[in-house]
């Protein structure tokens, strides 16, 4: 496929944010993949290395605002927008282009039920397109993604919460209604666009909990463990910002069912994930670091026995922008169109 006319022509919407720019980093590897359009409306009318300067020198199209991209001229796009802005957006794309396949990067469609989703983040505007919405967590619904032309990319706390515990409730080895994730979470998590929270002075040499009880990723956590449990389920979901530019690490406290230790659950992931291409289950008793995943697509699991009996602790690493956003998007992206699916996201992680 050298040659480009025989290459897959891709879109990046919201060019100029954080996702927008570790997806095409990741992109610029991928033989298979020709960038065809950018978009950033503010920016519309420069090139990506006026925002990026790491992107120097790269062959890019010049960004434009949406209204100015030629979706019939693309195969798939990658929707890099704000939660909230994405559903019309979709909509125009899967009505007018039906041939384009669709990741989506936000929240707009990883709540399949539209009332949840209203109650989180306000009026669904395109509740025509969640039933035909596959939601891309490919370790486990990896059968669904092959051919789907919408996919809702996971979260990047949801990606690192259910991972460790889908095989879990699956063989019905910890109790669903005893499930407690303590999260932390660069402050690359919160975006680009500027905010006082976010300033340097505001996050530096300091860590804060936030949307305490009330955050909306849980009920997207509950819903892929509820998939999982047959039932629904309700977890305590606590974040934390970390002084740190990318990274996750979710904290899982979890009770094992009567006869179940930490040594049964590191079995049960070790052959769930075995053959995974981007789960790491450490030795039992080994703890995860985020800078060890730092640009990588990979989630790192570790499991521990705790000091108080039936309870075990869970721990799960990742790159908020690599395996929890943009990289999960392109993992999602090769597994649709039949491609190998460590494509361009092979890549050992930056350390030191």
């Amino acid at each position: 496929m050298d040659d480009k006319a025989q290459k897959i022509r891709v879109g990046v919407l919201g060019a100029s944010g954080y996702t927008g720019a570790e997806l095409l980093r990741l992109l610029h590897l991928h033989p298979n993949v020709t960038v065809a359009a950018l978009t950033a409306d503010r920016h519309a009318g420069k090139p990506l290395s006026d925002v990026f300067p790491q992107f120097y020198g790269v062959d890019l199209p010049t960004m434009v605002a949406i209204d100015a991209v030629d979706f019939s001229a693309l195969d798939a796009v990658f929707c890099c927008l704000p939660h909230g802005t994405t559903q019309q957006v979709i909509k125009r794309i899967r009505t007018d282009y039906p041939k384009v396949r669709v990741f989506d990067l936000s929240a707009d469609f990883r709540l399949a039920d539209v009332e949840t989703y209203a109650k989180w983040y306000g009026e669904h505007q395109a509740p025509e397109l969640q039933p035909e919405t596959v939601y891309g967590l490919v370790e486990a619904h990896r059968e669904k993604i092959r051919g789907a032309m919408l996919v809702a990319v996971p979260g990047c706390y949801p990606t690192s919460a259910q991972l460790p515990l889908i095989p879990l409730l699956k063989a019905g080895l910890i109790e669903a209604d005893d499930i407690i994730v303590d999260a932390k979470s660069g402050v690359s998590g919160a975006g680009r666009s500027a905010k006082e929270a976010s300033l340097f002075t505001e996050v530096a040499e300091g860590i804060h909990a936030y949307g305490v009880a009330n955050h909306r990723h849980r009920p997207e956590i509950e819903q892929g463990l509820g998939w999982a449990a047959g039932r629904k389920v309700t977890i305590s979901f606590t974040p934390h910002l970390m002084p740190m530019s990318r990274g996750i690490l979710s904290t899982i406290y979890v009770k094992a069912k009567a006869g179940v230790d930490a040594a049964i659950l590191h079995a049960c992931l070790a052959e769930a994930y075995g053959k995974e291409p981007f789960i790491r289950l450490l030795p039992l008793g080994e703890a995860p670091q985020t800078r060890h995943v730092r640009g990588t697509n990979q989630l790192r699991i570790g499991v521990f026995a705790d000091t108080i009996p039936g309870r075990v602790i869970i721990f799960g690493a990742e790159d908020n922008l690599t395996k929890g956003a943009s990289g999960q998007a392109l993992q999602c992206f090769n597994v649709a169109y039949g491609l190998p699916e460590s494509t361009a996201l092979s890549g050992i992680g930056m350390f030191p």
